[in-house]
Order: structure tokens, then C-alpha cells, then sequence
């Protein structure tokens, strides 16, 4: 895991504006939101039990988590959106895009962070409910819903602090209902040089490959186990291709072909989004060990003709 950088706590002052995703009419658009009532509501999913779990190993690297009540860390942020959805999170919910979540790799399950887009100064309250991001050069994966309030949907990857916070219950209850809650105060401008300063010290991931959370096939629950690899079919001669998923909607595939630098095929009413074509079946083997990875696990080879 990296060494990220340690953010000295600030004395900055909060306060609450919310942005109603269903009315915005682009990643910067900001609704004036009705205020999350302290009264009695729906409370959605459970934040109990707290899963924390052992350590676990993707990709050769071990991540061990720890339920660190003052996590304060600047890194990057990217997210994850329609293509997992109803797919089972870390912490066993099922995936709803639209909801204002996370992915983390090690903090409890769930938690609830401060995400503050260095670039502009802006932050969002999420929850917490997976393990996550597989490329370690990124510190968190963010919802497709929490992305939108953030305002990152189009840039894909950007500069971020996280930092663990205690919200009211009001809040959890709405983010525990799939509902938004008030976007905090900009951070200052003095702070942010601070944190901006910090992050150019860090890695960037590729904002062109943006991949999606930790894939199924490896133990995204801390202590799961991967199953043994046996040994492909040969496929012949080539060229291949990789089918990473199939629409009916276009718009739907040049989206995610868009945020994982793929292509799109169309075939009568069916969109394709594939990479490719590859001259040799090695190639072809390669870019689908990396869509599943980026989790598709669903990723096959074709032959192109």
C-alpha cells in the first residue's frame, strides 16, 4: 500500500448546502436542497454490523484494515457507476449507482468521509459500504451518485483529501436512504495550497483508464479467497478481440468506453464497448485479465471479423 501523506486536522468551519442530483443539469450544477429533517425516516440499509476483517491481498499486495477514528489523507479520486449495479458491495448491500458511496481499502464498513476536491475547494459527505480501489495509486473510488455532487463525473480522476468524520444522524439516515446530503462549505483557499502541494508529490493514476472497484474475483470481503486459475483454451489464430460489455443503449456504451479508452461496436441495435483488435491471443489474454481486473468479470474473447 503507498505511504499517503498525513493531513494535520484544520479548524475549518462547516456548514450545510446540498445538491439535489436528480436537478442537476451538469457535474458543476448546484440545487438549492431541502434541508435533511431531523425528524424520523426510512433508514434505508443498516450500519450495523461494522465490518472490518482481516488482511486480504489483491493484486500481490497486502492491505490490512483498521478502524482509524482520525484518518485524514490526501491522495486521488475516481468512481464507478452503472455497470455494477445491484452487484454486492464488500459489506454485502447491493451496489446503487446513484446512491452518495465509497470504496475504501481499509476503513470500516461503514464509515463516513469528507471528500474535498482539491481543484475547487468542494465537499461532499459519503458513505462508506466496499473495499476498494484496486490501483493503489488511488485513495478512494466514489459512487457514480457521490461523483455527480462532487462535480468529477467528467474529469474522471482528480486530487482529493479524505477525511473520516462523526455526521449527525440525520445525516446517516439519509445517505442510508440513498438521499444526498448538504454539500459542506468550500475549503479555503489557504488550506487548499497546503493540500494541492501535497498531492503533487503523490503518483497520478491515468485519467484515460479509470478503472472501476476491486473485481469479483478477488477477495473484495476482507479473508475471502481466490479461486484457482486454470489453465485457458487455446483460441487460434487472429486477430481478438475483448468484449467488455454489451447495450442496447448507446449512449450507455460510449459512456463506459469513454472512462475505460475502449471502443465501440455496433451491431444492429447492440453497442459493443471492446478493446482491441489484438494480432496475437497473448495480447488479447493481457487486455482481459486487465477488464477483469477493472471489474468485468464477465470479459471475453472474440475473434474479429
Amino acid at each position: 500500500m503507498p505511504s499517503f501523506l498525513k493531513i494535520p486536522a484544520q479548524p475549518v468551519a462547516i456548514a450545510l448546502g446540498l445538491i439535489a442530483l436528480a436537478g442537476c443539469s451538469s457535474d458543476d450544477a448546484r440545487t438549492p436542497p431541502a434541508p435533511v429533517s431531523a425528524a424520523p425516516a426510512a433508514v434505508g440499509v443498516p450500519d450495523t454490523p461494522v465490518r472490518l476483517g482481516a488482511t486480504y491481498t489483491v493484486r500481490g499486495q497486502q492491505f490490512t484494515p483498521v478502524d482509524q477514528a482520525d484518518y485524514d489523507e490526501v491522495g486521488y479520486a475516481s468512481w464507478y457507476g452503472e455497470e455494477l449495479a445491484g452487484r454486492p458491495t464488500a459489506n454485502g448491500e447491493a451496489f446503487a449507482p446513484d446512491w452518495i458511496s465509497a470504496a475504501h481499502r481499509t476503513l470500516p464498513m461503514p464509515s463516513y468521509l469528507e471528500v474535498t476536491r482539491l481543484d475547487t475547494g468542494r465537499t461532499i459527505l459519503v458513505r462508506v459500504n466496499d473495499r476498494g480501489p484496486g490501483d493503489t495509486r488511488r485513495l478512494i473510488d466514489l459512487s457514480a451518485g457521490a461523483a455527480r455532487q462532487l462535480g468529477i463525473a467528467a474529469a474522471g480522476t482528480v486530487a482529493v483529501r479524505v477525511r473520516r468524520v462523526n455526521p449527525v444522524e440525520a445525516e446517516r439516515q439519509a445517505l442510508r436512504s440513498g438521499r444526498a446530503v448538504p454539500e459542506r462549505l468550500p475549503t479555503p483557499e489557504s488550506l487548499l495550497a497546503i493540500l494541492r502541494e501535497r498531492a503533487e508529490r503523490l503518483p497520478v493514476p491515468s485519467a484515460a483508464v479509470r478503472p472501476t472497484a476491486m473485481p469479483a474475483a478477488v477477495p473484495t470481503a476482507p479473508g475471502g479467497a481466490t479461486a484457482p486459475a486454470t489453465a485457458p483454451a487455446a483460441l487460434g489464430s487472429g486477430p481478438f478481440v475483448v468484449q467488455i460489455a454489451a447495450f442496447s443503449n448507446r449512449a450507455r456504451a460510449d459512456e463506459l468506453a469513454r472512462r475505460l479508452s475502449a471502443t465501440v461496436a455496433a451491431s444492429g441495435s447492440v453497442f459493443r464497448v471492446r478493446y482491441g483488435p489484438f494480432a496475437t491471443e497473448a495480447e488479447a489474454r493481457s487486455a482481459q485479465a486487465q477488464a477483469r481486473q477493472r471489474g468485468y468479470p464477465g470479459a471475453v474473447i472474440l475473434r474479429d471479423r
